[in-house]
Order: structure tokens, then sequence, then C-alpha cells
């Protein structure tokens, strides 16, 4: 474990696991490695909304497309949501409302800028959000540009983050345009996406989610929406520390092979890794507060004989200074060993074997999810019976309840299901939302 954080500031904590013992002529590594941050937003940092005033914005980007009228509760939850989540944010935060159809409108302040909260502007925030109508279509890229623009209005916030809360699909342009508008957006600030009812596209979302490194969620019933947005502002509150990277460090002729994060939930950085001096490469995480994050790091090294041993890798926590400098918070080492005996070179880190589970049970979910939509039904039984049975083994006991809403389940442990007649669409969609959330290794 290694912490290299200053008095005064949050602490992050890295631990490596893994087996670095490999047989003679083997080149892959894989290590699991933990970042813990500690006091941070609940547990003795500097709380945001004190000290930390409009080091903080938010902007809640809510659908008022025409959709959002049927049924006519909808509208009402929305709007009874992001009062809710008005109410959570601290005073001294800055913050904005957007109102998304086939353009984007900030309903308030709307000035092009973000208001302070304090009792005053809680109050002419949810008077603007009590005028709000369903009507026009749906520019999901309008929406995102609209808040990076905001959020450009107040540089001096190093946290950033927004609420995306959609109920149908980016019909009303194009999908390059979403996409450029992700593009210019992506490091600018993070984002939550939340899906209301069933008439929206959870890959979609997912891949907005992603990129502004966020969480995608479905609500399937609008009276719940309310709840989750006071979820969602509160472990926003609770960031302290924004843009710290995953910094990992390579010898000469060694390559990092993957970095995804596999805890709380799956998403791979590989493709997102930014040159960070000679062999070095840093891969996005966002923001943090009092929390704990697991990543697999593998890594391909040149092959050795045995007896020989090589520092693989060196992993650090980096949060980048003005200058062009980088703070490391905390750092880990991973090693490589070579030995000729079969029993320690064969051993799996119970670590590794856990996460590579995990996320063959998220691609397991989505692949069979994807085959049932075309029509495969011998497929999709296939890929959902090899994700209850990785569930069942991992112990994911939150995923196999969503799976047994799709198939009935028939042999956990060898993964025999029958799909289930009638499912709704909204299990279904439940699923392949939270496919990717994962859990630990039980100790």
């Amino acid at each position: 474990m290694a912490s290299l954080s200053k008095p005064g500031t949050p602490r992050f904590d890295v631990d490596v696991f893994q087996n670095e013992y490999l047989a003679q002529g083997s080149r892959e590594v894989n290590a699991i490695v933990t970042v813990t941050a500690t006091g941070g937003g609940t547990s003795g940092g500097r709380p945001l909304g004190a000290a930390a005033g409009t080091d903080a914005a938010v902007v809640l980007v809510i659908d008022c497309s025409g959709s959002m009228e049927h049924p006519n509760t909808k509208m009402r939850h929305a709007r009874e949501a992001t009062a809710a989540a008005i109410d959570t944010l601290r005073d001294g935060v800055a913050f904005a409302v957007v109102a998304g159809t086939h353009e984007a409108v900030d309903v308030f302040p709307g000035n092009g800028r973000l208001a302070v909260v304090d009792q005053y502007t809680r109050g002419h925030a949810k008077e603007a959000l009590r005028r709000l109508k369903p009507s026009g279509g749906t520019a999901i890229g309008t929406w995102i540009s609209k808040a990076r623009q905001l959020f450009d209005s107040h540089p001096q916030a190093s946290i950033r983050h927004a609420v995306l809360l959609t109920d149908g699909r980016n019909e009303h342009e194009k999908p390059a345009d979403l996409q450029r508008a992700l593009d210019a957006a992506t490091g600018a600030f993070t984002a939550d996406c939340r899906g209301v009812g069933t008439d929206w596209d959870v890959a979609e979302l997912r891949k907005i989610s992603s990129a502004l490194l966020g969480t995608v969620d479905i609500v399937a019933e609008p009276s719940g929406l309310a709840e989750d947005f006071r979820a969602m502002m509160a472990d926003t509150m609770d960031k302290q520390v924004a843009d710290v990277a995953l910094r990992v460090w390579t010898p000469a002729n060694a390559q990092v092979k993957f970095v995804k994060q596999v805890a709380p939930a799956v998403e791979d950085l590989t493709a997102r890794r930014a040159a960070a001096g000679p062999r070095a490469g840093d891969y996005p995480t966002g923001s943090w507060g009092d929390e704990s994050r697991d990543y697999h790091v593998c890594v391909e090294v040149p092959a050795a004989a045995v007896g020989n041993e090589m520092l693989a890798a060196r992993v650090s926590l980096v949060l980048p200074q003005p200058d062009g400098t980088a703070e490391v918070l905390g750092q880990g080492l991973v090693r490589a060993v070579w030995t000729d005996d079969l029993a320690s070179s064969t051993r799996i880190n119970s670590q590794v074997a856990h996460y590579t589970g995990q996320a063959e049970l998220a691609e397991s979910i989505r692949d069979g999810m994807e085959a049932h939509r075309a029509g495969d039904l011998d497929r999709a039984t296939a890929k959902l019976g090899a994700a209850v049975r990785l569930a069942h083994a991992g112990g994911n006991e939150g995923t196999l309840k969503l799976l047994q809403k799709v198939v009935d389940v028939v042999d956990a442990r060898e993964g025999t299901v029958r799909f289930r007649k009638n499912v709704s669409e909204a299990d279904s969609m439940t699923l392949e939302t939270r496919s990717t959330k994962t859990v630990r290794v039980k100790k």
C-alpha cells in the first residue's frame, strides 16, 4: 500500500493484488489495483459548499420533448425530481437548469451563466421548473453542448457534474452531431445519465455516460425519479478531487495491453490513454470523494529466463497541475518473477480471476440481449446461461436476480436456463443497463 497525499488533502491508498510468478517464456502480467480515497467530502476533508464555495458546479439537463407528456405524470415527476436535486445542493455551489428538446435552453438562471445556490436561487429555480411544458423533439448533442458552455462560463469550478434525464432516443440530430458534442465535452465535465420509462436506448445513454465518466441507469417508473436524483446529488456533493488520472509507467520493451475499471462497474479505459512522458500514459478516472475502486491492469513484458525478475509497471494516482506537472497522490508496483515452480506460475490470483469473470458476465449479458433483439433465441439463451453461471460463481446476487426476471434458471451452477414468456421491456432494459455493475471478492 502506498499513499503520497499531502496533509489536509484526501488520502489515496493504492493496493496491488497479483500473482507475480510467471512460467519461463510467459509475457503477460495481470494485476488488480485497488484505489481507496478517504478524507474527502464526508470524513473530515474540506466539504464542498463550505470552504469550497463555488469549487463545484452542477448542470441539470431535463428532457422536455413532446413524449414527456405521455403519461402526463412524467413531466411532473421530472420537475419534482429536479427540485429535489436542487434542494440537495449545498449553499455556494454553482448550478443551472437546462430544458432539452430539439434544442437546449438554459431556463435558469437563463443568462448563459450559472447561479450560486442559496435560499433565493433555489426558489427562483423551482419557479422556472413549474413553467416547463413538454414540446418538440430530442437532440441530445445540443444539450451536452449547452452544458459545456455553461461550465465554461464558470472556470473556477473544479468539480463539474451534469445530470441528463431523457425518456427517448436521439432522433432529431445525426449520430455524428452527438459524437462531436461528446468529443468537445470529454474531460470538461462528468455526467450521470438516466432513462425514464422504456422508450430510450441503453447503448446510446451508455455511450454518453462512458464518455463523460458517469453512470447510467433506468428509472422505469417516473415516481422513482426524485429519490434517484437526491442520491445522485448527494454523491456529487461528496466529491472533492476532480480530474484524477491513473498513470501507468512500463519499462522499455513492455507495453500496456489494457486498463479497465472493474469495480464498482466495468469500464474499459484502454482507448482513453493520454501520453504522460516516456513510457507512461494517463487514464482518466474523473472525480473522487470517499470511495474505493478497482482497476485491472494487464501488461505485456519481454520473456525472461527462470530466476529473473522485473518491475512490470508502476501505477500511480496523479492530479495534473496548472504548470503541466502532476501531483502523485498514491502509487503501487506490479512485479514479474519467472519461476520453474509449476504450482506458483499457474496459480491465478483470486482478485484477477474474480474480475475477469465479472467482465465476462457483463459481456455475456450484452451479447445475449443483442441476440434476443435480433431474434436469435438459441444464442441468446446460451449467452444468458453463461451469464447466470458467472453471476452465481462470482457471488453477484444483484445481477442474478435481474437475470431471473428474464430467464427461468434450471441450474445456476451449470448455467442452464430457459427464456421466460412475456418478459417486460422494463425488466429487459434494467438487466442490460445494470449489467456492468460488479461485486467485490468475498473475504
